[in-house]
């Protein structure tokens, strides 16, 4: 098996730019984070890349279901498949971890994320379907508006647990994961966050924080919001969330976005250094990670995706492409 090289974004104004360097890079793919509150609209992004691109998968990665109506997410899909053709279109969909807690919301059940899948296939494979008590079809005059359907992409869902993972055995798609691959499933996608080392740099160095700090940031922020500080965290980690504790509850979850996934805000930084950067392996030199690939490929991983982050993202991109590659 093959294991191939893709890239994640939390969308910025700047990512149809990286998009388009990730594509010069030999990267296969590129996804996009749909989270309002945090990034600009993902699809308006999207269709910004496929302008800059030419070969490049582009996609979400992932869309929440409570943040559009289905036939608005179909219309979406129409739009960016007329740009760049159904073989480079994904969708990838999520119960909403950062789409949906950023706005103090829990997470969308997995019976409704299945739901609203199987609706907006229909509706792009041009059938008639009901949603709300009413009856709705895609009804594109002719090809002015949109390309003729039926319109196939492929899927992938963002599960960790057992429903998610039962929801993309259902949908028939890729699994997305950030934690381990799932043995014997088919094709599934390991997302990865962090950076590359520098020869002889140290993981608590300013730039490595710079690009990778969030991520050491992300877990502490996954396990508060799940109520699993003590089985990922430890003792160490009480500290850590207690520092939210004089945050009114009401507001406490838009402090703990603050950068989410893009850098290090100022409640977390106290606690991210060089020690905390390594133990979470987010700052490996070139060979560990080609190490963490080789682990990836032996575990039934078909694409690692990597998300950069910082003040330099074509560095990222670059230093993660070269590490994959050599």
């Amino acid at each position: 098996m093959i294991m191939k090289l893709g890239c994640s974004f939390a969308t910025s104004l700047e990512t149809p730019e990286h998009i388009r360097i990730a594509e010069e890079l030999g990267y296969e793919r590129a996804l996009c984070y749909d989270s309002p509150a945090l990034y600009p609209d993902v699809w308006m992004e999207l269709n910004r890349a496929a302008e800059l691109t030419d070969r490049i998968v582009l996609g979400t990665g992932v869309l929440i279901p409570s943040l559009r109506h289905p036939m608005v997410t179909a219309s979406a899909i129409t739009t960016l498949v007329h740009a760049v053709g159904e073989e480079r279109v994904m969708v990838g969909i999520g119960s909403g971890f950062t789409g949906r807690m950023a706005m103090g919301q829990p997470p969308v059940p997995w019976a409704k994320v299945k739901h609203y899948a199987q609706t907006v296939q229909a509706l792009l494979r041009g059938e008639q379907v009901e949603w709300e008590g009413a009856i709705m079809q895609v009804i594109h005059p002719d090809e002015r508006f949109g390309p003729v359907l039926p319109i196939s992409v492929p899927w992938g869902v963002a599960g960790e647990g057992p429903k998610g993972l039962q929801v993309a055995r259902d949908l028939g798609a890729e699994l997305f994961r950030i934690s381990t691959p799932e043995p014997g499933y088919g094709q599934q996608m390991m997302m990865l966050i962090g950076t590359v080392l520098d020869e002889g740099e140290d993981p608590g160095s300013e730039r490595a924080i710079d690009a990778a700090g969030h991520a050491a940031g992300l877990y502490l922020h996954w396990a508060v919001e799940h109520g699993m500080v003590d089985e990922l965290l430890g003792e160490g980690g009480k500290a850590r969330a207690a520092a939210y504790d004089h945050i009114p509850e009401n507001v406490r979850h838009l402090a703990m976005h603050d950068r989410h996934v893009v850098g290090v805000n100022d409640i977390d930084r106290p606690f991210i250094t060089g020690e905390v950067m390594a133990a979470a392996g987010v700052a490996l030199d070139a060979q560990k990670w080609r190490d963490r690939f080789a682990e990836l490929k032996e575990g039934g991983c078909s694409f690692v995706h990597f998300q950069p982050a910082g003040h330099d993202i074509p560095r990222e991109l670059a230093a993660f492409a070269a590490a994959f590659n050599g």
